[in-house]
């Protein structure tokens, strides 16, 4: 999170930061604004619904329960980044998420499908 953040920044974005718990504490010094929410993991569900689009990094439990919700609500671009590989019950990859194999793909993928989406 601390990357992205500063990556953020670096490109003159507005970075928010949602806390999983009761504090600022941890938080990285590129954040314009931290969200405490005290909410744990509970906290995912807030993201993805306040997303325009969703990029999962790494394969942790957590960024699995948000590429779950994000498809779950439909309607938004999910994009993984050297991470999760969802298969279906056929051992295909689920349609509708996109893989990325760069940062700045990553964002390419995410901008076409909010602008794909904008105009349905």
């Amino acid at each position: 999170m601390a990357e992205v953040a500063a990556g953020g920044r670096s490109r003159g974005g507005l970075v928010i930061g949602v806390r999983p718990g009761n504090t600022r504490d941890g938080a990285s010094p590129d954040l314009d604004a931290v969200l405490v929410t005290n909410m744990g993991e509970a906290r995912n569900a807030v993201i993805v619904w306040s997303a325009d689009a969703v990029i999962v990094i790494g394969g942790s439990w957590g960024t699995l329960s948000e590429l779950a919700l994000a498809k779950r609500r439909g309607g938004v671009p999910v994009i993984s980044l050297g991470g999760w590989t969802i298969l279906d019950a056929n051992g295909q990859p689920v349609a509708g998420i996109d893989v990325a194999d760069s940062p700045e793909h990553a964002v390419e993928l995410a901008m076409a499908g909010r602008s794909a989406g904008d105009q349905q």
